[in-house]
């Protein structure tokens, strides 16, 4: 069992060391809503530390998706405004462990995956 353990976490390492700057903000997207979900099951179950946890890693996130931005282009203010919003959800779910708003904030981050999932394909035709 640990092999395997090991060779998925090589695979894993491998993955990332490898992802273009694109594909690492898509992991990003898909890690903040995995936090998400297991702060989700982990409030349900009222685990509220794990919960803490996982909310605070996607908080982290979103803080880095944030103060990356690139300022140059018109959009940034735009996509500092959502990352705003969603970050003042977490922190709301997690002082009221609401996973209600914590689902709104899933809704918004999984909305700005499927945005970065459509730009990474029209890139990808344009550049073919």
């Amino acid at each position: 069992m640990a092999f395997n353990q090991n060779i998925a976490q090589e695979y894993n390492r491998n993955k990332i060391l490898t992802a273009s700057p694109a594909e690492l903000t898509l992991m990003l997207y898909e890690g903040a809503i995995k936090f998400c979900n297991i702060a989700i099951v982990a409030i349900e179950k009222k685990d509220y530390e794990k919960a803490n946890i996982n909310i605070k890693k996607a908080e982290n996130i979103i803080t880095e998706f944030k103060v990356t931005l690139n300022h140059k282009y018109a959009v940034a203010e735009d996509f500092e405004k959502i990352y705003d919003y969603i970050y003042s959800l977490l922190v709301e779910a997690n002082m009221n462990k609401d996973t209600e708003v914590l689902n709104r904030a899933l809704d918004e981050i999984r909305g700005m995956r499927d945005t970065w999932k459509e730009v990474m394909k029209r890139a990808k035709s344009t550049n073919q």
